[in-house]
């Protein structure tokens, strides 16, 4: 008996062990980023001068989309589907969007210090505003929001003219791209200070701050596409990303069209934050710190780190503009200013830490 007792033991522990399947990271932090996402929406959209409670957020959105057929309040109807919830999901794609191109050029550039704005799409977006806003270029044809497009894809266009023939490396493309942010900034001072009158500048300057007042289903649509396919296009590009960070000579080595791929992600970045500076003005400091504090949660693989940033990017913004909201009621702070006062000691925070743990 001991013999088959010990027979049995010897077999068993003979048999294979079977591994436990761990769900990859990067499934378990988009999980919890969309999670985050939501819950944040749902408090953000309670909030303001109007008492809407949660269940009549939820009421009002289910009724919306034809599950329900609840009695709601007129007021909180309009106020939640009308007002709250196209500004919160704007601000959500501006987040998400703005931290992708964050993540994106600092990998192309080699630079941590790259955002959005380095491309000059901001300052360029800031003339063009002006251009149609103070001088009516355009007849009428485009609004406010239209010039800024524009005058981003110009200033984009100028910058890859300039960084060609100063030698098209990543530091010719980033000196070029700071001439560009200062000569269309001193562009749009020149308008706003000589032609625009009081009530002109006034509006103008609350846009370049960054507003998402007003904003619309339409600018949700688009923002939404936009930042969808670039997230898209930045989940299939992980491996080009993860080379790319090491330099150009080891992105060719495996296999990769350095010149073409580069070329193909500049772009993809600079219709992202034309974009988004378009409907929402100059949101500066979240393409800059979300993907630094990404990198030190997941470190710095980019399938970890773009699911990451793009929730960290949402949740912030829409946080930022909610407290804007509420702490300077009745008249809103710009977004551009909540996200700028949070930003400088978070990014300041974040180097400290890192220098520690370096």
């Amino acid at each position: 008996m001991g013999r088959e007792r010990g027979g049995a033991l010897t077999a068993t522990a003979a048999l294979p062990h079977r591994r436990a399947r761990r769900i990859p990271l990067a499934i378990v932090a988009t999980a919890l980023s969309v999670g985050l996402v939501v819950l944040t929406i749902a408090v953000a959209l309670t909030l303001g001068p109007a008492n809407v409670s949660l269940v009549n957020v939820r009421d009002v959105i289910t009724n919306h989309l034809g599950v329900t057929d609840i009695p709601v309040r007129v007021a909180a109807d309009a106020i939640v589907w009308q007002e709250r919830l196209p500004r919160a999901l704007v601000a959500a794609a501006c987040g998400a969007g703005l931290g992708l191109c964050g993540i994106i050029l600092q990998s192309l550039l080699r630079n941590p210090l790259a955002d959005p704005f380095v491309l000059g799409v901001s300052s360029g977006a800031s003339t063009g505003a002006v251009l149609f806003g103070v001088f009516g270029i355009g007849g009428g044809i485009l609004t406010l929001s239209g010039g800024a497009f524009l005058g981003a894809l110009v200033a984009f266009g100028l910058v890859l003219v300039v960084s060609r023939f100063t030698g098209g490396g990543t530091a010719s493309f980033i000196l070029a791209g700071i001439a560009a942010t200062q000569f269309f900034s001193a562009l749009t001072s020149l308008a706003v200070f000589a032609f625009a009158d009081s009530d002109e500048t006034r509006g103008v300057m609350f846009w370049l701050l960054g507003s998402l007042e007003g904003v619309r289903w339409d600018d949700v649509v688009l923002c939404a596409v936009v930042v969808l396919i670039g997230s898209v296009v930045a989940v299939a590009s992980v491996r080009p990303l993860d080379a790319f960070a090491f330099g150009d000579d080891v992105a060719a080595s495996l296999g990769i069209h350095v010149a073409r791929t580069r070329m193909l992600l500049l772009v993809l970045t600079a219709l992202i934050a034309a974009t988004l500076v378009s409907v929402a003005g100059a949101i500066g400091f979240v393409g800059l710190v979300l993907p630094h504090a990404a990198r030190l949660i997941v470190g710095s693989r980019h399938a970890r780190v773009i699911p990451v940033t793009i929730g960290l990017g949402m949740v912030f913004m829409i946080g930022v503009d909610a407290v804007s909201r509420v702490a300077f009621a009745p008249t809103p702070l710009p977004v551009g200013v909540g996200t700028a006062l949070i930003g400088v000691p978070v990014f300041v925070a974040l180097l400290v830490r890192r220098r520690r743990r370096a």
